[in-house]
């Protein structure tokens, strides 16, 4: 189908565009952007996108989507639809599954499952040991060809720094990259962020030293494997510190933060709100307003959702006992703009931390498709959305199968209107 988007106000940070411009797409590629669109283009629909923003689609380094093994929570069809809903046209999925996602077969199988929905699409990661366990290095180059694009132990932390350093070297050797959450498995074993807040309301904490030690430690097996890591979901203020002088010496480290640490504090717990039961556990305000600076500076490379669907019968426990984790697809966007717009960095780097920028650290996997971008001859995954708009959180209302989120009833500004993968509208 050719498509004709109209009226629009073309943003696009990898490119520096912001202009009002049609945009031609035939064929599942974008055919020309204003005057480049070719002569005679004749179009099958029109998108009136007339006060609206025409961005890329939007890229999620963090997703999980609950298949396989935990439908419960979430499913393949329920969570796709709530990522084209928020504009999201890619995503990365982490492999704590069940079984997890040490297999080839299973990746395939993912990767088959998401390709028929014609949705989103999905960039999974492999596990870094088998079953998550720690112990044994799975087969990267055959998880790899499955269709891998990194290796992660996802949120269970590696104890044994000798697996962790064979890992690296592996990765080196062959070109991956691994994907790691900075926690220490000792330190990190509480449900709330030390400090007076967890002291008071009587919760374990987690020292700001779970994550900076295992911080410390990855940087020091980089340097002696020459791996290439990428940091998810970090946290802290001191964090942020031992990655910008990592990036100052050259290493090959990236990392994101969630929408969650970005926009709330340990504060929001409230009075043991489970909804703000997230791992890694929310900080002080000073660790929140050193990610947002990191994130504007281009220290923090994307921002990401953290999406993790979690059933109403985890979430209704004690804050202690309750699952963590928050519904975000849908939420990605309007936080990002929300933030651009309090932080001072704009909307231009607020979008750029949600499409090139984590486009570029799937440069290698994305096999030139050139996702994250808006180019003549390029892709056309898009995203159409009133920057005006503004709207309220109503948990029911989300196309997730996950209704936990610890912005419930929040207002919003900025909402998708369209989202189109691959020249299809897949939204709106």
């Amino acid at each position: 189908m050719n498509i004709h988007i109209t009226n629009g106000r073309v943003v696009d940070p990898a490119s520096r565009t912001d202009k009002k411009a049609d945009i031609a797409i035939a064929n599942g590629k974008i055919a020309g952007i204003g005057g480049s669109i070719p002569a005679g283009f004749r179009a099958d629909r029109t998108i009136d996108a007339t006060g609206c923003i025409v961005a890329p689609g939007l890229v999620d380094l963090a997703a999980r989507l609950r298949e396989p093994g935990y439908e419960h929570e979430g499913m393949l069809e329920s969570e796709m639809a709530a990522a084209i809903a928020g504009g999201v046209t890619s995503l990365v999925c982490p492999p704590d599954t069940d079984p997890v996602l040490d297999e080839p077969g299973l990746v395939e199988m993912l990767k088959f499952r998401a390709e028929k929905l014609q949705r989103a699409r999905l960039f999974p990661l492999g596990a870094l040991t088998r079953g998550l366990a720690g112990g044994v290095l799975t087969e990267m180059a055959e998880l790899t060809e499955a269709g891998c694009i990194g290796f992660s132990q996802a949120d269970v932390p590696l104890a044994d720094t000798q697996v962790l350093q064979r890992a690296l070297s592996y990765a080196s050797t062959f070109g991956y990259t691994v994907w790691l959450r900075p926690q220490d498995r000792d330190l990190g074993k509480g449900v709330a962020a030390s400090g007076p807040l967890a002291t008071r309301l009587g919760l374990a904490g987690v020292p700001v030293s779970a994550e900076t030690i295992a911080i410390f430690t990855i940087v020091e097996l980089m340097k002696a494997t020459g791996a290439r890591v990428h940091l998810c979901r970090i946290s802290s203020a001191r964090g942020v510190a031992l990655v910008r002088e990592a990036k100052a010496q050259g290493l090959p480290l990236t990392c994101d933060v969630s929408i969650n640490s970005l926009h709330l504090a340990d504060t929001d717990i409230g009075y043991f709100d489970s909804r703000a039961r997230l791992n890694p556990p929310l900080r002080q305000q000073g660790d929140r307003d050193a990610l947002s600076a990191a994130l504007a500076d281009g220290t923090i490379d994307a921002l990401v959702s953290d999406h993790t669907p979690v059933e109403a019968d985890a979430k209704t426990l004690p804050f202690a006992e309750s699952e963590p984790g928050a519904t975000g697809l849908e939420l990605l966007l309007p936080l990002a703009l929300q933030w651009g717009e309090r932080s001072g960095a704009g909307m231009a780097r607020a979008i750029e931390v949600i499409t090139s920028a984590p486009a570029h650290l799937l440069a290698s996997a994305d096999a030139g498709t050139g996702i994250g971008r808006l180019v003549e001859g390029g892709v056309a995954d898009l995203c159409v959305f009133d920057l005006a708009l503004e709207w309220q959180v109503q948990p029911d209302a989300l196309k997730s199968q996950g209704k936990h989120t610890p912005f419930a009833s929040y207002p919003m500004q900025g909402r998708v209107r369209h989202t189109l993968v691959a020249g299809r509208v897949v939204h709106g």
